[in-house]
């Protein structure tokens, strides 16, 4: 994978949003795709960057796919010239333009057939295809059950006002405090300063971990030690982290906004409330929070069950017929099948086993790769170790020849001495 970068500016009003300026773009643009000369350009975002990789692109004849991940509302609320009274209008035209430039691209996708259809109304296209992001649910694996033992809710994600995490804090300041709910919020954002000086207001300061940025390595550990996941966003195309969250076998409280209510389904494998609506999301947060060992291992089950149709190498099956230009491959996820949107309760004998089986399959998976892992460090570890061992071998040697050296001479310069 080779990387090429574009210089960008960060948004004053914004802690991580960055922008490219436009005029030289088109430059860079044909440089970048004359020297890589793809077979296609998949685009992740219409704004600036994407745009004039589709004018190039459609200039050299190349095919462009075209994943939307963005809603105008989403950065609305971090723009500087943009009055209040003017956003409603300032969104419809956002839109629009999406639209109009999306309409170049041979393929236009998002990850959930919500998205889809929001992308289809709001700007106006049609044959939006819907393809999951995908996960690598091995990873996630873990022989952990569920457990409220130590009642410990996950929010892991941008700290940004859509969001809505502000909720999240204030459903569990009305939970029983003879519970001590244990709250970790993973990420760093534009709200974090905010948020904890709100955890403080409420007085559940000590029951709130902001724990900023985590490692890969960190982050399979902080959903097995969840007993749930919280996403109270009112703005998710998808959600990796629900993902995430799901495939660690964590049942998930989320808003029944956008596209998150094709995760959870409400009673399966979590509950929904309805967005901003602060008591009935403590409420959901208390029913798994106080649920019973078997309860909580149904909704762990109907979790592992449900993110089996978003398995990442189906997702890379379908973008490759994309990249090829295939007319006729399957251009939908298996999420998008009638069987996923069923509804569950408890899985039946058969299911259950599928479901135990895969999670034997993944953890088997996870402790090879880990022992790979191990090994190439172990390899790398060694492969040093000689190398430094050789340097100093060679740094004595080189060292005896010096001395050597220095010695003949001496012995020269002591003989011319003695003759002269």
């Amino acid at each position: 994978m080779t990387v090429h970068r574009v210089k960008s500016y960060r948004v004053i009003s914004h802690k991580t949003l960055r922008f490219v300026w436009p005029f030289t773009l088109k430059k860079k643009t044909d440089e970048i795709l004359r020297l890589v000369n793809p077979d296609a350009v998949h685009i992740q975002s219409h704004l600036i960057m994407g745009r004039y990789l589709i004018k190039s692109a459609k200039q050299r004849g190349i095919r462009v796919i075209a994943t939307n991940h963005i809603m105008p509302e989403n950065l609305i609320k971090y723009s500087v010239i943009i009055p209040k009274w003017f956003e409603k209008t300032a969104m419809k035209l956002a839109w629009r333009d999406a639209g109009r430039i999306l309409r170049k691209v041979d393929f236009i996708t998002t990850p959930t057939r919500r998205a889809a259809d929001l992308l289809e109304n709001a700007a106006g296209l049609t044959g939006v295809l819907a393809i999951s992001c995908g996960i690598e649910a091995s990873k996630f694996a873990n022989a952990t059950p569920t457990s409220n033992k130590i009642p410990r809710i996950l929010f892991l994600g941008r700290l940004d006002y859509e969001k809505h995490i502000h909720n999240l804090l204030s459903a569990v300041a009305k939970l029983p405090s003879s519970l001590n709910t244990q709250v970790e919020i993973v990420g760093d954002g534009g709200e974090r300063a905010a948020l904890e000086s709100q955890a403080k207001q409420l007085g559940i300061a000590d029951q709130v971990k902001f724990l900023g940025h985590i490692s890969e390595e960190e982050l399979p550990k902080a959903y097995e030690r969840a007993t749930l996941f919280a996403m109270p966003s009112i703005a998710e195309l998808q959600s990796i982290a629900t993902m995430e969250a799901m495939a660690s076998g964590r049942p998930v409280v989320a808003a029944d906004a956008m596209a998150l209510p094709h995760l959870v389904h409400d009673g399966d494998n979590g509950y929904l409330f309805e967005p901003n609506d602060v008591d009935m999301f403590a409420d959901r947060l208390l029913k798994i929070l106080t649920a019973d060992k078997k309860e909580l291992a149904r909704l762990s089950e109907n979790s592992l069950y449900l993110i089996q149709s978003h398995d990442i190498e189906r997702t890379l099956t379908i973008f490759e017929g994309l990249y090829r230009g295939d007319q006729d491959a399957e251009k939908t996820s298996d999420d998008n099948r009638a069987a996923y949107l069923e509804p569950i309760g408890r899985l039946n004998a058969r299911l259950k086993a599928q479901v135990v089986l895969m999670r034997k399959q993944a953890l088997a998976l996870r402790e090879a790769s880990q022992n790979l892992v191990d090994k190439a460090e172990e390899l790398t570890e060694d492969a040093v170790k000689r190398a430094r061992q050789a340097n100093a071998k060679v740094k004595k040697s080189a060292v005896e020849a010096a001395n050597k050296a220095k010695s003949a001479v001496k012995e020269v310069a002591e003989r011319l001495r003695s003759e002269d």
